[in-house]
């Protein structure tokens, strides 16, 4: 089966030893972090090889579409200046990511409520392995169809997996203040990337607080104290 690999070029600006022995932790700090998220349930590619001498990693293939693709959107300053909707071009753009949106969905098999759901649950459960991502964003996150001979913890019903993957950040942390920062990371990139996105990041936060259960509500004031100080320093600049 086909693997990606994963490589870390070496900084020229470090000395040798430096930067082996940062490459060494970084392969390893994140082949640790996968084999302890398949071993808590959380999807997530599985890990092939590793040399840590070379800097390489080696990781399961994942056929499949980022969330991101399936959501589709972007924040506003990514249009050209100059594009105005002075003719009603951007009500059409926005009628045909909604129809890439559907097509994809129905590729896989599944609502967007459903993905979203998929989306909270996968991460709860990676925070219930106390594995914390660093750079969750819906870039991050892959759909597959499942295959008849899947062991997927998915229901049974549906007909696509959503995996996490690049933990290239990650780190082991059990306190909610941690957990809270990975889900302001998340929200930050529903805001930036799709438009309109506070219902969509809530169904997140949603099926996350039901998966996480009675720890969810130590995580959610976390949270909101996260949002408060995110808030503070854009509004110093």
């Amino acid at each position: 089966k086909p693997i990606l690999l994963k490589y870390r070029f070496p900084k020229t600006y470090r000395h040798h030893s430096l930067n082996a022995s940062i490459t060494k932790q970084r392969i390893g700090t994140e082949a640790r972090a996968l084999v302890r998220c398949r071993k808590f349930g959380v999807k997530v590619p599985g890990v092939r090889m590793v040399d840590l001498e070379n800097g390489l990693l080696g990781i399961e293939w994942i056929d499949g579409m980022s969330v991101r693709q399936i959501l589709g959107g972007g924040a506003d300053d990514d249009l050209p200046e100059g594009d105005d909707d002075e003719d009603g071009a951007d009500g059409e753009d926005d009628t045909e990511a909604d129809d890439e949106r559907v097509d994809h969905l129905e590729k896989f098999g599944i609502s967007q409520d459903i993905l979203l759901s998929l989306i909270g649950t996968e991460i709860a459960k990676m925070h219930r392995a106390d594995i914390i991502h660093g750079d969750l964003t819906t870039s991050n996150m892959m759909l597959r169809t499942r295959s008849p001979s899947s062991t997927s913890s998915s229901p049974p019903s549906l007909s696509a997996e959503l995996l996490l993957i690049d933990f290239g950040l990650s780190s082991a942390s059990s306190m909610p203040e941690d957990k809270a920062v990975d889900l302001y990371v998340l929200e930050r990139a529903f805001s930036s990337t799709h438009p309109d996105s506070e219902p969509l990041f809530a169904k997140v936060l949603d099926a996350y607080g039901k998966e996480t259960g009675a720890k969810w509500p130590a995580i959610e004031k976390r949270l909101d104290e996260v949002r408060i100080r995110g808030r503070k320093r854009s509004m110093v600049g």
